[in-house]
């Protein structure tokens, strides 16, 4: 299996370890470089951009947000529903209220993007 993490705190960054543990090819964002570099080092792909992060991924790529709930997984959101495409994945692995989940996933459908 093939995904990316982003947003490599403490539980992002956990579950990097473990995919990666198991076999599986995982590209790492953070907006901050240090976590990316210590990704790096336990074998995943470093992305330093979102732009990065989708060239990294075969198609249908995953992309899996680790990153606070509110405004934070908002703008992420946002930002990769311009860079994903038909058939790509994106999960909201925060604390999300569910109304806004909904909301998205409503939003990113019309743009052919599955939403968990």
């Amino acid at each position: 299996m093939e995904l990316a993490i982003v947003g490599l705190g403490r539980m992002g960054g956990n579950m990097v370890k473990r995919l990666l543990r198991d076999g599986h090819r995982v590209v790492a964002y953070n907006r901050s470089p240090e976590p990316v570099r210590e990704a790096e080092a336990a074998g995943a792909i470093g992305a330093y951009s979102l732009e990065e992060v989708v060239e990294r991924l075969s198609s249908p790529r995953v992309v899996w947000l680790m990153v606070p709930a509110g405004e934070p997984t908002e703008q992420m959101v946002e930002r990769f529903a311009a860079l994903l495409g038909s058939g790509d994945i994106l999960i909201d692995g925060g604390n999300s209220y569910w109304k806004d989940s909904v909301r998205r996933a409503e939003w990113l459908r019309e743009r052919g993007i599955q939403f968990l």
